[in-house]
């Protein structure tokens, strides 16, 4: 698997921006993450700076505006992160986090009935990722 840059909390909130629509320009950048941040616009063209110093996202410059997109799909860093959080809490097993998972949620039918669809697909397939 190829490792992907780490990338901060606040740096993801970008990221998902970006992941549900691009190219997007620095103002409207601004504009999504302030409705549910508060930070200045200083703050978010500094994040942009440091995701493409990263190489996780570029951007075309159209006159005197700059329009972002991601260089790497939401599927593939959240892949890796899973490793990571598997790999660094659980030494890789997967039945230990489930249990602590499952001790620590409420749920309902419906999302129990979910969990055995996605095991019994996954058993069927007989994939190993």
């Amino acid at each position: 698997m190829e490792k992907l840059p780490q990338i901060s909390e606040a740096e993801y909130e970008i990221m998902k921006i970006l992941w549900l629509e691009y190219p997007l320009s620095t103002n409207e950048i601004c504009e999504i993450a302030q409705k549910t941040h508060s930070w200045s616009k200083k703050t978010i063209h500094t994040l942009l700076s440091r995701l493409t110093t990263k190489h996780v996202i570029s951007y075309e410059q159209r006159g005197r505006m700059y329009y972002y997109y991601p260089l790497i799909s939401k599927k593939k860093y959240l892949n890796q992160e899973n490793h990571h959080f598997l790999n660094r809490f659980y030494d890789g097993e997967v039945a230990p986090m489930l249990s602590s998972l499952l001790d620590n949620t409420e749920l309902s039918e419906s999302d129990i009935e979910d969990l055995y669809k996605i095991i019994e697909a996954k058993s069927k397939s007989g994939e190993k990722e």
